[in-house]
This record gives structure tokens, sequence and C-alpha cells, in this order.
């Protein structure tokens, strides 16, 4: 839908019965986040805060909280921008088919950013502090823009067509941060923007940025859209909004989207940081108190009758989740163009996108092999780790299609069931160790440290998945619980995690004792500190196993040994799943605060 404004979009959904208005004051220091969160989990409406405590501004939050209600606002336009991302992956499509694809063409060309200075009287100014200052988790370490559009330029390249558009969390207060003069940007090197900021850098210059809060839906969705190389985030915002990308600059040089509620601008100088955080983030603990850029600010714009637009952060699913379903709508079909021999691929949301990917390729180039194992699939796997953000991934989980054509990356129990099925663990697990993960992830033994492991398999089932427990299983030593979660996976109850010797001596324990069992349904074996909790669903199973563990010291197996330098094991794999000491605490809500929304029932 070709909306103007986020106040028309606001104005669009509650005509359709998509959005709620809550008239009387919340406090943005996590009652909006708790009042969201509810509504949320219920699958609701968007929400309009009309008064926010110690602000002059409404807020909107949960606009994409439900995928039905993100395609509703681009129900104009979608098929549209399918088709400009499918031609950009694959532009031989338009030379054989020139009339089906002509109107492709049509939106890129409509959707090229418009260079408009009639706007510049439409803005205000403000502080910092007059903007709603918004803590969701109770650890924050501050308020935080958690819908930002954060605008760069190139240093070499200057203009809009060589900008970089990506959504960085903000944190707006609080920490060593002068009041209304400093703010923080947290985002990893290797974003657009890190490339202009080290390019900034190189020339001892400051990097100028612009951080776009609201304006029309498809303009945050740009900003976290993962496009083929060589279409801009303004094009797309334009496309997709079926309107225009529309700026200016102001007098001190700073770009202006035209059509946000909400500009902040400032600069970023060479190797100036301060702390930044904790923050509660989307793997469902928080990110930590970490140096980060510092922006020293020089405006804040707003529009007349401005609205505020923000999110909730936290354990998946999230509204992020409905962010990533409509990605996937939109160009799911992109990457597979982009790697040779790949059919699909899913980050998992449910444990927290960047820990886990299942995949499926193709194993085709072996047809002489007397037993058909994983090759052409682990150089897609090498491919997928070496792709954007893909390359934050920690377990990557390969299939082959030709063993189902039916397999779907997207049923998580189904996808397991067929990896374990078909996994020699002697030979098919390959470890990348001492390598970056998400700066997110604690896993690891130090920030954006960590190591990467494939699961790949390819051939005939090699055992038969049990949904029944090993008989004779031990209560008397250091494991006292076993939970089976699904075919072929067993939970053990485990004491709590205190040093790596310790945990040694415990899991050989364990192996000694398993040993003597008949083990051949079971695949997978997950060590926790509640075996029943992450036994109880399958998105419990994921989130502790492969949020909660560093796959090269976390990753152990029965009859594990090491034959020219590759890891194997004879017998089930086992994830050390414990929380450990320098793991980050996890999201927990605020009692009194969950009690104090109750005088908002009538909207929850």
């Amino acid at each position: 839908m070709g909306y103007n404004s986020l106040s028309e979009c606001v104005a669009d959904l509650e005509k359709h019965g998509h959005l709620i208005r809550i008239k009387e004051e919340v406090d943005p220091y996590l009652e909006m986040a708790a009042i969201h969160l509810r509504i949320f989990e219920q699958e609701g409406p968007a929400i309009l805060f009309e008064k926010v405590k110690g602000s002059p501004f409404p807020a909107v939050s949960n606009l994409f909280g439900t995928l039905e209600r993100s395609k509703f606002m681009f129900r104009d336009s979608l098929d549209k921008v399918q088709q400009l991302v499918g031609l950009r992956s694959d532009p031989i499509k338009a030379l054989k088919n020139p009339f089906k694809y002509a109107g492709a063409g049509l939106t890129a060309l409509s959707a090229l950013p418009m260079k408009q200075s009639l706007f510049k009287a439409t803005f205000s100014k403000t502080t910092i502090s007059q903007l709603p200052q918004i803590v969701n988790w109770p650890m924050d370490g501050g308020p935080f823009v958690t819908m930002p559009q954060v605008y760069t330029e190139d240093p070499d390249k200057p203009g809009v067509m060589n900008s970089n558009l990506g959504m960085y969390r903000i944190q707006l207060a609080g920490n060593e941060y002068i009041k209304d003069k400093e703010i923080g940007l947290h985002y990893q090197i290797h974003r657009g923007i890190g490339v202009h900021q080290s390019k900034a850098n190189a020339k001892g210059q400051p990097l100028k940025v612009s951080i776009f809060v609201g304006g029309p839906p498809s303009h945050p969705l740009a900003a976290v859209m993962p496009l083929p190389e060589g279409l801009s985030e303004m094009t797309f915002a334009g496309a997709l909004g079926n309107r225009r990308f529309r700026y200016f600059y102001d007098e001190e040089g700073f770009c202006i989207s035209a059509d946000a509620d909400f500009v902040i601008t400032g600069t970023v100088y060479p190797q100036e940081n301060k702390p930044e955080g904790p923050f509660g983030d989307h793997l469902g603990y928080y990110s930590l108190t970490h140096p980060f850029p510092l922006m020293k600010v020089h405006n804040v714009y707003h529009k007349k009758d401005a609205i505020w637009s923000f999110t909730v952060v936290g354990r998946p699913p999230q509204e992020d989740t409905s962010f990533g379903a409509l990605i996937h709508e939109i160009a799911g079909s992109a990457l597979p163009q982009e790697i040779h021999g790949l059919k699909e691929v899913n980050a998992v949301d449910a444990a927290g996108v960047h820990p886990l990917l299942f995949a499926i390729g193709s194993e085709r180039y072996t047809p002489y092999l007397k037993e058909r194992r994983p090759q052409e699939i682990l150089t897609i796997a090498n491919h997928i780790l070496g792709k954007n953000q893909l390359s934050l991934a920690k377990y990557v989980f390969i299939a082959a299609r030709e063993d189902d054509e039916k397999l779907s990356t997207h049923h998580i129990r189904a996808f397991l069931k067929h990896i374990l099925e078909r996994m020699d663990f002697t030979r098919d697990l390959h470890f990348y160790t001492q390598t970056t993960i998400d700066t997110l992830d604690y896993s690891g033994e130090g920030l954006n440290s960590g190591s990467k492991v494939v699961f790949a398999a390819a051939g005939e089932i090699k055992r038969q998945l049990s949904t029944a427990l090993p008989s004779g299983l031990a209560t008397d030593g250091y494991f006292s619980g076993y939970h089976m979660a699904m075919e072929g996976i067993m939970t053990v109850q485990a004491p709590s995690y205190l040093n790596k010797d310790q945990a040694g001596v415990e899991i050989s324990e364990l192996k000694d004792q398993l040993q003597q069992r008949n083990l051949e349904g079971l695949g997978l074996i997950v060590l926790c500190d509640d075996a029943a909790f992450t036994a109880k669903d399958i998105n419990n199973l994921v989130w502790v196993s492969f949020t909660r563990s560093n796959p090269a010291s976390d990753i152990d197996g029965i009859g594990s040994f090491v034959k020219d330098k590759h890891w194997g094991c004879t017998g089930p794999v086992i994830i050390d799943a414990r929380k450990k000491p320098h793991h980050a605490p996890e999201l927990i809500k605020d009692a009194q605060v969950e009690k104090n929304i109750e005088r908002f029932k009538p909207y929850l």
C-alpha cells in the first residue's frame, strides 16, 4: 500500500481493525514493553500509545506483529517487489520472458529516490530527552531506539545511491552518555555502516549519520532487508511502498528522510567509543556492556503529529519473527540463485536466528560411489558460512534434496529427524574452531569469538530413531533426570556447570554409563539445567540446545575419537547446553510491572 506517512498507515490499520488505541498514560519504563508483549503473544493488533509519560509524542508498536498484517500493509506491491528482487538475483529471466517481467523494470525506475527541498518546512526541532524513553527489560542500560533506520553515505562516493540504510540499535541515554548530546550506536563492523566508518576513519574524518524513525512501513523493512548486490535500500523502499524515497539535505549536510517522523543527525569520530548496553536481545538473553561507537548529536527533527515507532526484542517469537517471515515471502528465492546447488535455507527463529541454520542442497556429482555421502553439500555449507549475515551461524544442519524431495527447512522436528537418521557420526561433523560468531552470542569465551559446526546428512537411513528412553539409566550420579524431547533426542538433567574440568569429569561418567546401554535409537543427547523444560516442546529444545553451547568446547559424543585432526564419535552426539559462568543472563519479566499493567486489562 502506498502510504505517504506512518500516520496514514496507522489510520488505515485502525480502519480495518488491525490497531487499537490506548488513551491512558503509560510509563515507557517497562510498562509499554510489557503491554506490547501481552498483545503480541495473543497475535493481537498494532498498538498506538497516545500518552507516553515524560514525552509529548505518541508511540506505535506491533505494526509487523503478524505476517497477515505485514502483508496487508503491502498488499498492492508485494508481487511487483518479489519480481524485482528475483530479477536482481537472476536477470536472465527478463531476457527469456520480457513481457512477463516488464513491470518489474518500471517498478525499479519509478522507485528511484527523489530529492525534494519542499519538505524542509514540515520539520521542527526537539531534544533526545523529549523522545519516548522506552526501556524494554529490567537490566537494560537505558532507553533504546529499537526500530531505527540508520543512514550513512560512502565517504569515497557520497550520495544517496551509494548509501547504506540499516537497522542498528541506538542507546539514547544512560551509562556515560552526556544528556541530549551523545547517544550510542551498536553495530558489527562487517555491516554497511561499518564499511563506511572504516573509510571515514582512514581519512581521519567524522562519519555523518542520520537516524530515521517512523515514516511509511516500507522504510524500516528496507533497513533490514538482505538485498541483492546493486539494489539499494532506498530503491527497494520506494518499490515496496509505491512511493519514491523522498529526501533533502539540511544546512549541515545531513541527509533527511522527508517522510520520516523523526530524524536524529550526528557524527561519529574515529576511535571514539563509550560503553553501550546491557540490552535485552533477540537470542533471549542480555547483550552485555561493551564499548561501541559514540555519536555526537547535532539535531533532532520531528514532523507535526509525529509518531514514535518501536518494537520489543526478546526470546523468539517476537515482532521481528514476522519481519523474517515477510522477508522470506519477498526474497526467499534470491539466495539459492547466489549459492550454486542450494535449494533452501532457514535461519531458525526459535533458536534466535543466528545460532542455527537449516539448509537443503544438491548432492549430484558422485553417482559412482557405492555409498552416498555428503560431498557437494559440504561445499554449499562452506559457501553459506561465508555469506553475509549467514556467516554468524554456529550450527549448520544441511541435508541432500535427493533423499527427500518433500523435506522442508521450516519443519524443525521433521528436519532434525531426517538429519539424525542419516548422519554418520564418525564422518559427518565438521568443525570450524577459533572463529567469529555473533557479537550478541555469549556462548563462546570472548566477544564475537567462538566456533562453528556443520552436521551433514546424505544417503540412506542409518538408524531408526526411538521415542523411548534407553533402559537402566542411573539416577544416583551427577545426572538425575532423563526425557525424550522427540524421536532420537534425549535431554538430561545435569548439575550446575562449574568449570570446564569438572564438566569433563561429569560427561566422562555419563559416557561410561551410557556405553553399557542400547543407544541405537538415539542421535543426540542434550545436557541442560532443566531437562523437563527443554523437552517440553520443540522451540524450547532448539533454544536451549543451540543458544547455550559453543560447538568446539561443548560437543562430545559416545565413543569419541580424533583421526587425522577430524573429530567424530561412534554413538550419539552430546551437547552440553548448560548455562556457563561466562554466559549472559536470560531475559525475565518484572513481576511487579506485570501486575501493574493489569489496569489495562480491557486492551490485553
